[in-house]
């Protein structure tokens, strides 16, 4: 049971239902479903309908489109960490014969393979599947519209042709794979590749009158990895949770980190957003969300989470267009994050210390940067500018006098002590820029040595 102090608190519930109830009605959608999670819990969920007693709740299926290359993506990376393929390799290597072979594996992941972003006619998310049977089908002549590497360009037909590899790797289908490998072990027991009841229907508004169509709900086939996948809201939250912390029964947490990272530039005026592997990034009043929005016809979606804050949230509505549903999903991790603050851990102090790693902490210089080194837990190393901006990173121990940048500048950089003939420590080497005591101290190891007649001020 979620004690007082994990409740959200009501203006904040209130505030939540606001903004959902706006999307509905402004938005024109049939139903408007959605949830938020704090740190794995779910704290709240909420919907508005057009049908007196008929609203959905957190356990409804709606189609969920593009975030099911979310899912495909999560396969690949356990292909590469299980050490069945590279993410550098081209796609021959595995899947021969698509011809677009020399794209690699991460740049389909990103979007970076120049790969169509449509397959050929007729429209695919309204077509049956069975009309696109091989790869050649979805991918038509011409597939490759940039060169490989050279920008992000969004390709549906990408996922499809991973989907194909994983299947090709693991020699069963992907809605097996998917089932087995993800599903299962999450417990999103209504995440499905089919609708299950209760779901949704999916409808077209009309853009100039209050009238409704029916649209039609096809099994995709080769086109699923890209965008099958029907799923609810609680079963999204809990998949929100797990790209935020990782679990070893699926992907580890260094590997979640990795897809989350960019992978290629976004394109120009595209500042705030950008694509990792298999998940969008953007930055939402000065915050960063990952995840990933999706659209079919009749149904629209969004899911994103705040790593730092531990917020996640999914909107989900069945209409093929009008209610902005990814716009909607970051407003409620804002609302959230905004009016009731993550409340830090308290401040411990570390259960041991090494009195060697212990006397490397304090003030270093690089030539007259100060910068200040902190331990951490686990033996890891923080180093940040003491004055002012500039090049902050932390780092992870490697080996007993070295350790590996985590992030910033110097992320995958060794910073390394170097010592004396005594045994005493005469400098931190950080990818061959030298860190000392003092700056420009004599004595040091100051790469082209310093002047001998030292520091002097104006000559009167």
């Amino acid at each position: 049971m979620t004690s007082a102090l994990e409740e959200l608190l009501p203006a904040t519930r209130r505030a939540l239902f606001h903004r959902l109830a706006v999307a509905q009605s402004e938005g024109r959608a049939p139903s408007f479903v959605g949830a938020v999670q704090r740190d794995g819990q779910l704290m709240w969920t909420g919907s508005r309908t057009c049908v007196d007693g008929h609203a959905p709740d957190a356990d409804t299926q709606y189609r969920i489109g593009s975030i099911t290359k979310t899912f495909t993506a999560v396969l690949v990376m356990r292909l590469r960490d299980e050490g069945l393929l590279d993410l550098n390799d081209p796609l021959d290597k595995h899947l021969p014969g698509t011809g677009i072979g020399e794209v690699t594996i991460a740049q389909l992941l990103g979007h970076s393979g120049g790969v169509s972003a449509e397959a050929p006619a007729p429209w695919w998310e309204r077509t049956p599947g069975s009309l696109r049977t091989e790869l050649s089908d979805v991918l038509g002549d011409g597939a490759e519209m940039h060169p490989p590497g050279r920008r992000h360009h969004y390709s549906n037909p990408g996922y499809a042709v991973l989907g194909s590899l994983v299947e090709a790797v693991r020699d069963a289908s992907w809605e097996e794979v998917l089932t087995r490998e993800i599903l299962e072990p999450l417990g999103l027991r209504r995440t499905s590749t089919q609708a299950q009841a209760p779901h949704a229907g999916g409808w077209a508004v009309h853009p100039w009158a209050d009238v409704m169509l029916p649209e039609p709900t096809e099994d995709l086939g080769l086109m699923a990895p890209a965008g099958q996948l029907w799923s609810t809201v609680a079963d999204l939250c809990r998949f929100a949770g797990f790209l935020a912390e990782g679990d070893d029964r699926v992907l580890r947490a260094e590997s979640v980190r990795e897809m989350r990272a960019p992978s290629a530039p976004p394109e120009a005026g595209e500042w705030d957003s950008c694509y990792g592997l298999g998940l969008q990034i953007v930055r939402s009043e000065g915050r960063t969300l990952v995840g990933h929005s999706g659209s079919l016809p009749g149904f629209l979606a969004g899911l994103w989470v705040s790593v730092e804050e531990g917020v996640a949230a999914v909107a989900l509505a069945n209409a093929t267009s009008g209610p902005l549903a990814a716009t909607v999903a970051a407003d409620l991790v804002c609302i959230v994050a905004d009016a009731e603050p993550r409340i830090p851990e308290p401040w411990r102090p570390l259960p041991e210390v090494d009195q060697e790693l212990l006397a490397l902490t304090g003030p270093w210089y690089w030539g007259t940067h100060a910068f200040g080194l902190r331990l951490v837990a686990d033996r890891g190393l923080q180093l940040e500018p003491l004055r002012g901006a500039g090049r902050r990173s932390r780092f992870q121990a490697s080996s007993e006098e070295t350790w590996i940048g985590l992030d910033g500048y110097y992320a995958g950089e060794t910073l390394r002590v170097v010592r004396r003939g005594d045994g005493s420590v005469s400098h931190l080497d950080l990818g061959s820029f030298v860190f000392t005591r003092e700056p420009y101290e004599p004595e040091d190891a100051v790469p082209g040595g310093v002047d001998p007649s030292g520091w002097r001020g104006i000559p009167g």
